[in-house]
């Protein structure tokens, strides 16, 4: 009998493209070789221009989702995307307390999907509230962009610097750990991302490609390093798989639709 693979769980919102969300979370999952399980927290009306609409999944629907798999399947890791409302993530801690997800147990990835790719805030303020007081204290990691930085924090990242202020502040706030994407910081020649645990600086460089097709990066990013967590691996080892996987995926992006295309795993097919 064939041995099932580790399991991830997703908790994150549909995107009717295909290039983010949950779409991205399994394609990524599936090409890391783990199976995916999902808890769909809301539907999107989306396209590569951008989101038109969102329909959210009754709180505690979403609380059941993740109660049912984890209880029967079991996951190794979990991770969070599009969140929603202050009423969904209120309903999902209880649900990952019971299940022992985060806190220490099994790994939790926190991806705060909290602002659009042109910085826009998507949450609430009593979402945001939530995020913090909530779900960081129970992540093992976070995993911000610059925007969500700026939201989360009031801190503005400019310089790196200022990214490693950033990284200090949103550490005071309970996760385990925090990545501080530098995708967005423009000025910069490379992607620096800043793993810090509250002792350790940790600098990842990365290449910057110019390309306009990053849909979904962050989406790629947390799940790849959402997978390597449930193969065992420490969160350094992960997040230097994930990095590794994001700057491929990045490099294989393609145009779609007439906004921004996809960041794509396709290139783990090659040979």
């Amino acid at each position: 009998m064939t041995e099932a693979p580790p399991r991830v769980l997703t908790i994150a919102g549909s995107d009717s493209g295909g290039g983010a969300g949950i779409q991205a979370d399994l394609r990524t999952l599936f090409a890391c070789g783990v199976h995916g399980c999902v808890a769909l927290t809301a539907v999107t009306v989306q396209n590569s221009l951008g989101v038109t609409g969102v329909s959210e999944i009754p709180a505690d629907v979403v609380a059941a989702q993740i109660v049912s798999v984890a209880e029967d399947i079991g996951v190794q890791a979990a991770k969070t995307g599009m969140l929603a409302s202050a009423r969904i993530i209120e309903a999902v801690t209880p649900a990952l307390d019971r299940v022992g997800i985060g806190s220490g147990k099994t790994p939790f990835v926190v991806d705060p999907v909290s602002a659009s790719m042109h910085g826009n805030q998507l949450l609430a303020d009593n979402a945001l509230d939530a995020l913090r007081g909530l779900l960081f204290p129970r992540a093992t990691l976070v995993t911000p962009n610059l925007d969500e930085v700026r939201l989360i924090t009031g801190i503005t990242v400019k310089d790196r610097e200022d990214q490693r202020v950033a990284a200090e502040a949103l550490h005071a706030m309970g996760p385990e750990w925090v990545l501080v994407k530098g995708g967005h910081m423009w000025d910069d020649p490379e992607c620096l991302d800043l793993l810090y645990d509250g002792r350790e600086f940790i600098e990842l460089p990365g290449p910057r490609y110019d390309t306009e097709n990053t849909h979904g990066s962050g989406d790629t990013l947390a799940s790849s390093i959402s997978s390597a967590l449930a193969r065992g691996a420490s969160v350094p080892e992960a997040v230097r798989f994930g990095k590794d996987f994001i700057v491929r995926s990045v490099a294989a992006a393609y145009p779609l639709g007439a906004g921004s295309g996809p960041v794509s795993p396709f290139w783990r097919l090659d040979g």
